[in-house]
């Protein structure tokens, strides 16, 4: 396995996902954006995940060729960015979000698919490249606070350009897995899509990422208005992504006792309760800090069980498109909701009315899973117990 150049993107890569979720949105206050501004724009970086990965994905598919994709995709989402440099102008930058947006997240599924090829569809292996990525999203979380605090909230923007730069020469540098050939006919995807274990799955998955919408569009403006600092706004996103480091270093384990239907079942419960303290007492310091160690949960132990899950359920000529799928449904059409939701709550009912939102499409996913994806045979890969 090319560890060292798999992390590498994968450290930039979230290194950019670092910078666009805990600085952007008040670089866009900054410049004048309201509530439901902030919210639009996001969502439209969202939508672009609907579309962009599936047709990046098919290509893969068929031609073999995903690094390459990697490689065009990189540069592409490079160079449009540097329009952000431009103008404040909100249609302008609606544009160029949306065209990079369109092209940064054509890479990250072809290389998850790749890496987990290269870890043999094993968690413990995806894991331990996937934690650089939580690293790279601690070093600008805690590294921008203390500057944007001292100069102004545009130095994100050359930020990101540096992330994008560091992601398009790590692409150049990741060889082309073996690409899986199978024999076998392929089931149709949509037949496949359509299996009630998947289905739900795929519907769980989108809840979750819906129930992020407040908190990855607003928490550092939340935090601002009630009288954190950059560096503590940059230290509560970073600690989070500690915890989320060391989840990423035991699952392993986890996993040999507890089942994949009981890991979906911990994390949205969690993640409900998480919303629920966000958004109740903001003023308790220490009650954010304990609900950033949930996100080594809500995200760690979610995340990577779900691209296990998608690995396994999508094969063969599948697995690309298995992963933009995942990303389409999950970050695309639940990211886009989560933000626009998000940014008209934020202005109509306020902080605490849109984190209980949040909370409440959390703990439908629970109720989802408790009564649709049941334990089945020792083949299904969501609902298997232990060792599974």
């Amino acid at each position: 396995m090319p560890y060292w150049r798999l992390s590498g993107f994968y450290f930039f890569y979230f290194s950019a996902l670092g910078v666009l979720v805990s600085w952007l949105g008040l670089y866009f206050k900054q410049i004048g954006f309201d509530a439901a501004q902030i919210g639009y724009i996001t969502a439209i970086m969202y939508l672009s995940r609907i579309v962009a990965p599936n047709i990046w994905a098919w290509a893969a598919d068929y031609s073999g060729q995903r690094l390459w994709i990697v490689k065009l995709a990189s540069l592409l989402a490079l160079i449009s960015f540097t329009a952000a440099f431009f103008t404040t102008d909100f249609w302008w930058l609606a544009l160029v979000f949306l065209l990079f947006s369109f092209f940064w997240n054509a890479a990250l599924p072809q290389v998850e698919a790749a890496t987990m090829q290269h870890s043999l569809g094993e968690t413990s292996v995806y894991s331990r490249v996937r934690l650089w990525g939580s690293v790279g999203f601690i070093v600008v979380a805690i590294g921008l606070g203390p500057i944007l605090d001292v100069t102004s909230y545009w130095w994100v923007l050359p930020s990101l350009f540096v992330c994008l730069l560091g992601i398009f020469i790590f692409s150049l540098m990741i060889p082309e897995s073996q690409v899986e050939v199978s024999n076998e006919v392929a089931e149709p995807l949509l037949r496949l899509m359509m299996r009630p274990r998947v289905a739900a799955f795929l519907l769980v998955c989108l809840l979750m990422q819906a129930s992020h919408g407040p908190y990855y569009t607003f928490y550092s403006i939340y935090l601002n208005e009630s009288g954190y600092s950059g560096t503590a706004i940059g230290l509560l996103w970073g600690f989070g992504v500690v915890c989320e480091i060391a989840v990423f270093l035991w699952l392993h384990h986890v996993k040999r006792h507890i089942g994949l239907r009981h890991i979906l079942l911990i994390s949205f419960s969690l993640a409900a309760l998480r919303w629920l303290l966000i958004g109740f007492f903001p003023q308790q310091v220490w009650i954010l800090i304990f609900a950033q160690v949930l996100h080594a949960v809500t995200f760690g132990v979610y995340h990577a069980t779900a691209i296990e899950m998608v690995h396994k359920f999508f094969t063969g000529r599948h697995h690309c498109r298995g992963q933009a799928i995942y990303g389409s449904i999950s970050f695309g059409i639940g990211g886009a909701l989560g933000s626009f939701y998000s940014g008209l709550l934020w202005k109509q009912a306020g902080a605490t009315m849109t984190f209980a939102v949040a909370a409440g499409l959390a703990f439908f996913a629970f109720i989802i899973v408790a009564v649709f994806i049941r334990p089945g045979n020792s083949g299904d890969v969501v609902a298997s117990g232990p060792g599974q």
